[in-house]
């Protein structure tokens, strides 16, 4: 079968509410094949081309049924890509490969919130692929029954996900909870498979539908159990397509077809791992598996443009192995690229197409799987017999590895040492595939149907409408609405199970109590009150002290992820309040409301960045805190809003940073969003090991919790503006050292001032003052830049010192390095020549500035107060008055005032220059007046106005007298 090159889709989806509130700017525009995006900031495009640029962001209009269509009456309409559209472009190709026997695999990548599942799913009638797929291959199904085809058809399906390396079984909610996860295998014919994995016969799309629900429901336990959400996990539906019947020659034919559609994590978390310079960066195996498959398309790539010995990492991770055969094996692969058309995702989606345009060069070599049925049963006959063999010492193991691998003599011993559990496993797996091919479909879905719980998810949906409960919201809307609660005894405790009698609704994740709330119900009326003191619960966004009542559609936090909204059907169906749709998108922005954040929707870029990235923190930092509470880790983290100056940087947006704060010894250290959301991820690991009662502390070099005392810390910054420098004057400062937060941490002296080619400083009587920086144009300039000392330091530190980078320098030039003192004498001194100045220097000095960073080390803590986390952020807390303590440290960085501060040094200089000239001006007028001049020459007033001294202007004026003119 010859290559061909996987196919790639990309699609860009209409505003969400959340990019409407932030008055996001379009940034997308497609044009047949080729898709194009602009940078906000500085208006550069960058095009890419694939097979398909889906344009569904607008130019539609919604049908009375639902439907979602083009309207060619909109700019757009002609464009507009609607389901259809993608199924027929993509979904038939899928379709038509299982008729024919050739395995497939879609998958869809992209940010979270960017549209995959919209491509994939879809919602209501506006059905995505993979409905619109199997409700077809059922289609084609009766058809050829009407038509008297004596084939026997059979489709089986499975669904599985993977988190953190390890692979769940969704379909099987106890085995799928199996310590470890289910084990990767790997056959040398078909390739990697999950053993163990329950594959169930389905009839019809109906039955598909059903089991894709339960999974869901299964996958959304486990993401509320594991503290992890949609965007953190793989996910891979299997579809399996068998025809049986009798070939031209007679025999019994087996054609069979096997469909992954495989949904991906988020693709921003891939981003998150590059924490620069942090020893943690490869610490979470929950990134593991993006960032390898990123890798595998790379070498693929690479491979398919020609490049000898490249070797494809696929058994680096869990997801790699499953998609070997999908990406660089026997199946037809097609990507979508889900992108959002926001400039605030700007990142986000310029990362995906970078990775689609990767994986467009990839090729694959599909072949039919058809075989006659008994040469299917006598090749696994065979091999069985071959294993046995092996097993028993009579013939040699065979490694598996893949052709372009070049392993060591140490890892091939690794791969023996293993195969001998995995013959076993392939033995038992053969065993039970031939004992499947000899029994009928009808058996198979009778067995199916034994364990299928269809009848009481039925009795569920029906109590729903009658029954006051509550249900989970997730940031995948289709995890939403998985776990119910109904509330139908008088009372009913909420914690995490270890509290003694029942708990009626058991709850696991950070800040979760053993008797963490009750819920009463007294007639048609609900309240809601803590169970035990200081637990972290929320009720529309408030902190929930005491009893509070509770109504339809009231939003509830119990610890930092168990988000719900509680449903009272009575009171909703006696009312005539409207009521919203509750999103998780709401929740979170009404407890940052109420912790005191701006949530208001007329807003800059800049602003409206800097509010996603404080949504998006909050929960973590609290989810953060939480876990160090409940592992006892006695670091507290803190939200902070850092602008680029308090960096230390001349340019860049305002960010959110995260202060992290060590209980026990007080030291400090602040970290990136990047950083603080990598180890994050290792500390849901830990905490996901402490819940399963399994070895969860980490040594020193591997904990997140842990930093380094001897690593530098940035103290604070300066900002040193320039503009005395274009006039050609100097200026000796003191100014403030000012931290993250902007607080005040001591003050550094500096000097800047014009200097000859030596570094000699000019005086006074060099009078090298200009009146306008555009005098300096095409000449040499020379400045002499001093950092003297600091002052006032906080004594904690020592081994201080100063860095900065000067102009259009790359590299930061340091200070020496000034141990024990909080009095640092650096003397830095350091010449900087121009020998022609520009424009560009010239408006340097005219507007910008030199930030000057304060580096040094925290002293080691010389003892640690024993606390108790919980206790010591609950007492933090209180002292600060509660949640919206939060934004206490949202100070500005002040640069302004430093700057007007400088340029009133100068202007004063400047105003003494010109006093003096107009002092030897009207010198000159009198001396004219008393010697009866009626005209001076031009020269010599020339001279007086631009004397360079006091002595050399009244040298000038004393000339009068001699004068040649009339009197």
């Amino acid at each position: 079968m010859p290559e061909e090159n996987v196919k790639v889709a990309v699609r860009v989806r209409p505003f969400n509410s959340r990019e409407k509130t932030r008055n996001a700017a379009l940034i997308i525009d497609m044009n047949g094949q080729s898709t194009a995006i602009r940078n906000p900031t500085n208006g550069e495009e960058k095009k890419f081309n694939f097979d398909y640029s889906y344009w569904s962001h607008d130019g539609f209009k919604e049908q009375p049924d639902g439907a979602i269509v083009p309207d060619t009456s909109q700019p757009n309409g002609k464009k507009f890509a609607d389901q259809k559209k993608v199924y027929q472009d993509l979904g038939d190709g899928v379709l038509k490969n299982a008729w024919e026997g050739f395995n497939s695999t879609l998958f869809a990548y992209g940010q979270t919130g960017s549209g995959k599942s919209w491509s994939i799913v879809g919602y209501g009638i506006n059905k995505g692929v993979v409905p619109l797929f199997c409700e077809n291959i059922f289609k084609g199904i009766d058809e050829k029954k009407k038509s008297g085809d004596k084939t026997e058809f059979e489709v089986t399906f499975s669904m599985l996900e993977i988190y953190n390396e390890q692979v769940r079984d969704l379909l099987d909610p106890n085995g799928g909870n199996k310590r470890g996860g289910l084990r990767i295998r790997q056959h040398p014919k078909s390739g990697f498979y999950v053993e163990d994995l329950l594959v169930v016969p389905v009839q019809s799309y109906k039955d598909i539908e059903l089991k894709m629900d339960e999974g869901t429901r299964n996958r959304t336990v486990a993401a509320t159990n594991m503290n992890a959400t949609s965007s953190r996990a793989h996910t891979i539906v299997g579809i399996t397509f068998v025809q049986k019947f009798r070939n031209a020659a007679g025999e019994d034919t087996t054609k069979s077809a096997l469909i992954n559609l495989v949904d991906l994590a988020g693709s921003e978390r891939a981003e998150s791992t590059g924490a620069t310079g942090d020893r943690l960066k490869e610490g979470a195996a929950i990134n593991q598996s993006l960032s390898c498959l990123g890798n595998c398309i790379a070498a693929l790539a690479d491979k398919s443009s020609g490049k000898l010995s490249v070797k494809v990492p696929f058994r680096d991770s869990v997801l790699t192995k499953l998609l070997k055969n999908a990406l660089g094996g026997n199946s037809k692969t097609i990507m979508i690229a889900a992108i959002s058309p926001a400039d605030i995702n700007y990142e986000e989606s310029l990362s995906t197409l970078r990775y689609a345009d990767r994986a467009k060069q990839i090729k694959t070599s599909a072949t039919v799987n058809e075989d006659p049925t008994d040469k299917l049963i006598r090749e696994l006959q065979e091999e069985n017999e071959k294993l046995k063999a092996m097993l028993g010492g009579n013939m040699k193991m065979e490694v598996m590895k893949d052709d372009d691998e070049d392993l060591s003599e140490e890892e091939i011993a690794k791969l023996k040492a293993e195969m001998e559990e995995e013959y076993k496993s392939r033995l038992s797996n053969n065993e039970k595939e031939m004992e499947e091919m000899k029994k009928s479909f009808e058996e198979k879905l009778k067995e199916a149907q034994l364990l299928s719980g269809d009848n009481v998810q039925a009795q569920i949906n029906a109590k729903k409408k009658t029954t006051a409960h509550m249900y989970n919201l997730n940031t995948d809307p289709l995890l939403t609405g998985h776990i119910i609660n109904f509330f139908d005894t008088p009372a009913e405790k909420i914690g995490n199970g270890k509290d003694e009698g029942e708990t009626e609704l058991i709850l696991t994740g950070p800040g979760i109590a053993p008797k963490h709330a009750i819920v009463r119900m007294e007639g048609d009326k609900f309240t809601l009150e803590p169970g035990e003191p200081n637990v972290r619960l929320m009720h529309n966004g408030k902190a929930v002290v005491d009893k509070v009542e509770l109504h339809h559609n009231d939003r509830v936090l119990f610890g930092t992820t168990q988000y719900f909204v509680f449903v009272h059907p009575k009171e909703r169906d006696a009312s005539k309040k409207t009521y919203p749709e509750v999103t998780f998108e709401m929740a979170q922005e009404e407890i940052a409301k109420h912790s005191g954040f701006d949530i208001s929707s007329n807003k800059s870029q800049e602003e409206a960045l800097l509010q996603e990235d404080v949504l998006d923190l909050m929960p973590a930092i609290d989810n953060a805190n939480s876990i160090s509470e409940d592992l006892d880790k006695k670091m507290k983290f803190e939200l902070m809003i850092v602008s680029p100056e308090a960096r230390g940087e001349l340019t860049g947006r305002t960010e959110v940073m995260i202060r992290v704060i060590n209980l026990e010894t007080k030291h400090e250290w602040v970290w990136p969003r990047e950083k603080f959301l990598n180890r994050k991820f290792v500390m849901q690991e830990m905490y996901q090991n402490y819940l399963d009662g399994e070895t969860w502390d980490l040594p020193k070099e591997k904990d997140p919790f842990d930093e380094d005392y001897s690593a530098d810390f940035h103290i604070g910054s300066v900002k040193v503006w320039m503009q005395s420098l274009a006039y050609m004057i100097e200026s000796k400062v003191q100014l403030d050292i000012t931290d993250f937060r902007g607080a005040k941490v001591g003050l550094l002296n500096v000097e800047v001032s014009p200097c000859d080619a030596k570094g000699k400083e000019y005086t006074e009587k060099d009078d090298v003052y200009v009146e306008d920086p555009k005098l300096l144009l095409d000449k040499p300039v020379h400045f002499l830049f001093k950092i003297v000392s600091a002052r006032g330091l906080p004594t904690n530190f020592t081994d201080v010192y100063a860095k900065y980078v000067f102009y259009k320098e790359e590299k930061f030039t340091t200070t020496e390095i000034v141990k024990n003192t909080s009095n640092p004498d650096w003397n830095h001194k350091r010449v900087l020549s121009f020998p022609k100045a520009e424009d560009d220097l010239l408006n340097f000095l005219k507007e910008s500035a030199v930030m000057v960073q304060i580096w040094g080390k925290q002293k080691p803590p010389k003892e640690k107060k024993s606390v108790n986390t919980k206790m010591a952020i609950l007492a933090d807390a209180k002292a600060k008055g509660g949640v919206a303590a939060a934004n206490d440290n949202l100070k500005r960085f002040d640069a302004e005032k430093v700057k007007y501060m400088m340029e009133v040094s100068m202007l004063r200089k400047r105003q003494e220059k010109m006093e003096a000239k107009l002092r030897h001006i009207r010198q000159m007028l009198e001396a004219a007046t008393e010697h009866k001049k009626k005209k001076i020459s031009t020269d010599l007033i020339s001279k007086i106005y631009t004397a360079g001294t006091e002595d050399q202007a009244q040298k000038c004026i004393s000339l009068i007298p001699k004068e040649k003119g009339k009197h």
